[in-house]
């Protein structure tokens, strides 16, 4: 059984230093990010890794937007503009995924610290920015 730690930080420093200070303690080969809330349902992450291993992705998305995704708890209007937000930055940004905004990811450690090292944001941008420059990159994103 894979190994969690809990990392706790003072105060709120941001989603981008929350990210970084998670890499600076995860020692697999692969690392998975999602809400400490649960808003993301643990029992993806074996889909997650199925997905990895078959196509052999640099990083695997887990999405709001897509036949089997969703988000409980909100309302319509919050999904709505949700969803019309990652509509808007897909068109404009082209980074190939459905939603740039969900922190639900699977990525492999080098690709992880390579795109962290490029980012500049700090904010709720920060996930954007990310899912930009590894594609960019030239990492494979399924």
């Amino acid at each position: 059984c894979p190994v969690q730690k809990l990392r706790p930080r003072a105060g709120k420093l941001g989603l981008g230093t929350a990210y970084k200070h998670g890499l600076q303690h995860a020692s697999g080969e692969f690392v998975i990010i999602m809400d400490a809330d649960l808003s993301h349902h643990p029992k993806y992450i074996g889909a997650m890794i199925a997905e990895q291993r078959a196509r052999g992705c640099d990083i695997v998305t887990g999405t709001r937007y897509r036949a089997g995704g969703g988000v409980d708890g909100w309302g319509w209007w919050r999904k709505a503009v949700s969803s019309g937000a990652n509509f808007a930055a897909g068109f404009i940004l082209q980074p190939g995924v459905s939603d740039l905004t969900g922190s639900f990811r699977l990525y492999r450690r080098e690709c992880l610290e390579d795109v962290i090292s490029r980012v500049e944001s700090k904010g709720y941008t920060f996930q954007m920015e990310m899912m930009v420059r590894a594609r960019r990159a030239g990492y494979r994103v399924g």
